[in-house]
């Protein structure tokens, strides 16, 4: 079968297509025949080493897959090596999706989705009537955090975003208006996956009491040590978020994917879906991912 491996550390050029054998399931286990695996900004981290150590390569990236079973049924699953033609998925963690959604929008609902969704209602705790800002508004994660807010009660809702297409994406989808630093009105709720220099102007762009909710460092900047003095003079908070952990809670999983879901076929919610690269151009995806070429969710196809 056709699967993207790399031998070494490094950008997207060290991905390769090679021809593996299928993966055989073990106990608890199913055989899935992807239909599309969904390329994550955390598999960047994984090529270059920020994620793995040496003693794991070689590696086939890849957290997910939208495929069928051996029986027939249409499933989400996290995996371990999702850019293949075939993978392996715990039986008990497979999620059955609707037909009516195509894939890519179910993998965008799945990582990204669950995302927007716990760092709205777990990490920010957000409450209905508070301002909220969503960095990368066009992204994954923010085009669907954007809507989440407005869903889940929030007074105002402002689109920070690296073009005027982007922002004017993020406004379609029920954003208020773009974000601009120093903002005019202090934000109770700000999410945050760039870092560098964005996160410090976040930072002090807090409401008392207010939330900056970092998940990412797409900027690939070191942060700077944060100073308890500081965010005593805010009287605000930084809250860290990783879904991995997250998604090990009861409760945390299913109940949330299935308002999703539900959300998304009612047409109150829109996952924006970007480029479907065939799989064997996995270097493509990932080179437009770093660059902030793309918009919304991107996916592979074997």
């Amino acid at each position: 079968m056709l699967a993207i491996r790399f031998d070494r550390f490094g950008g997207p050029e060290v991905l390769t297509p090679v021809d593996l054998p299928a993966p055989v399931p073990g106990p608890g286990e199913t055989l899935i025949t992807v239909e599309a695996a969904g390329v994550n900004f955390a598999d960047t981290f994984q090529t270059d080493g920020s994620y793995l150590s040496a003693d794991l390569l070689p590696h086939v990236p890849g957290s997910e897959v939208v495929g069928r079973t051996g029986d027939g049924r249409r499933v989400l699953a996290k995996v371990a090596h999702g850019y293949a033609e075939q993978v392996v998925a715990r039986e008990a963690a497979l999620v059955e999706v609707p037909e009516e959604l195509d894939a890519a929008q179910a993998l965008a609902l799945f990582t990204q989705g669950l995302t927007a969704w716990h760092l709205l209602r777990s990490a920010a705790r957000l409450v209905p009537g508070e301002s909220v800002v969503v960095h990368s508004a066009a992204g994954g994660v923010g085009s669907l955090a954007v809507q989440l807010a407005r869903e889940f009660g929030a007074g105002r809702v402002l689109a920070q975003a690296s073009t005027p297409e982007k922002e004017r994406l993020a406004l379609e989808l029920g954003a208020d208006e773009a974000a601009r630093y120093p903002l005019p009105l202090r934000a109770d709720v700000i999410l945050d996956a760039a870092g560098g220099a964005l996160f410090d102007q976040a930072l002090g762009s807090l409401a008392d009491f207010g939330r900056l909710v970092t998940y990412g460092n797409a900027s690939r900047t070191a942060f700077a040590a944060l100073d308890p003095e500081r965010l005593g003079r805010l009287n605000a908070a930084v809250v860290g978020f990783w879904l991995r952990p997250t998604l090990a809670r009861p409760g945390a999983l299913h109940e949330p994917l299935e308002e999703l879901f539900a959300l998304a076929l009612q047409g109150r919610l829109r996952p924006v879906t970007g480029i479907a690269y065939p799989l064997a151009e996995a270097r493509a995806a990932h080179t437009d991912l770093r660059e902030r070429r793309t918009t919304g969710k991107v996916v592979l196809l074997p």
